[in-house]
């Protein structure tokens, strides 16, 4: 069991992209109500889908991941998260790359602190603070998931 929430935990790390400092200068984020509220509907869906359950979680994960980064999935082995995000954090993040990629996605990226708790039957077995990247790419949202580049 030891072994099983030190992996969740390290895809959780993977996830919120703590593998080193964000590059360039916080500044709040010019988006109109509209796409605003396209954020906030994104990570508010995540949420409610992982109250629905794990593979619910999966699924919404699996959707809304990036479309040039379909392949590059993991499984969360049963478990959920929790995404909290800073929404005064929000601001474009032009320069980043997926871990492991040469190429900056399509769209405009964008980067959020947050908070993510990793739950496992309805428990918390864990959490981190770190930075989520999301793409507003065709006037839709879209993700990482966990594990990518990993």
């Amino acid at each position: 069991m030891a072994e099983r929430v030190a992996v969740l935990l390290a895809s959780l790390a993977l996830l919120a992209g703590c593998a080193g400092p964000i590059a360039g200068t916080a500044r709040p984020v010019q988006l109109s109500d509209g796409d605003r509220a396209k954020f906030k509907t994104f990570y508010e869906s995540l949420n409610k889908a992982g109250d629905e359950g794990a593979s619910q979680q999966q699924k919404m994960l699996k959707d809304t991941q990036h479309p040039d980064y379909r392949q590059k999935t993991c499984d969360l082995r049963g478990a959920t998260i929790k995404v909290e995000p800073t929404w005064s954090t929000l601001r474009t993040d032009a320069d980043w790359t997926p871990p492991g990629d040469k190429a900056h996605p399509r769209g405009d990226v964008y980067v959020v602190a947050v908070t993510i708790t990793l739950r496992q039957q309805d428990q918390a077995i864990g959490s981190q603070i770190g930075s989520l990247h999301v793409v507003l790419l065709d006037d839709e949202v879209y993700g990482f998931a966990p594990c990518l580049g990993g």
